[in-house]
């Protein structure tokens, strides 16, 4: 009994602790947003729940698609540089997005340490 007792200790004290402990940044928003089209941009921005480890978050960011262009290979875009100030991870971009289709991969770290990742797309007119 002593023994159960022992182990069921330390499972009970993480239960204890609180719930932020445990949780992960979650994409609460984006410019552009997800599925939408958009001028030329120059700088993106995601907004995350969580204050986020700048050197270990960032985004992939892929054309998938030009207009008049039929089986467009996905192109890397390469060239940004990537901020992260408190919750928001800003990317700006060496010149606007040419007109197009794009994937948004994100990786996002916050202080529990773990890597969250999503993406979307969106269009450039």
């Amino acid at each position: 009994m002593r023994r159960l007792a022992l182990l069921a200790a330390p499972a009970l004290a993480m239960l204890a602790l609180p719930g932020a402990a445990f949780a992960h940044p979650k994409l609460l928003s984006s410019n552009p947003a997800p599925n939408t089209a958009v001028a030329k941009p120059t700088t993106l921005t995601l907004t995350f729940s969580e204050e986020l480890v700048g050197p270990l978050s960032g985004i992939e960011l892929v054309m998938t698609g030009m207009p008049g262009m039929a089986n467009h290979a996905p192109m890397p875009i390469k060239g940004f540089k990537t901020a992260a100030a408190g919750k928001v991870l800003t990317v700006t971009l060496p010149r606007a997005l040419p007109a197009g289709s794009y994937n948004l991969k994100w990786h996002a770290v916050a202080a529990d340490q773990h890597r969250i990742e999503g993406q979307y797309a969106f269009t450039v007119r």
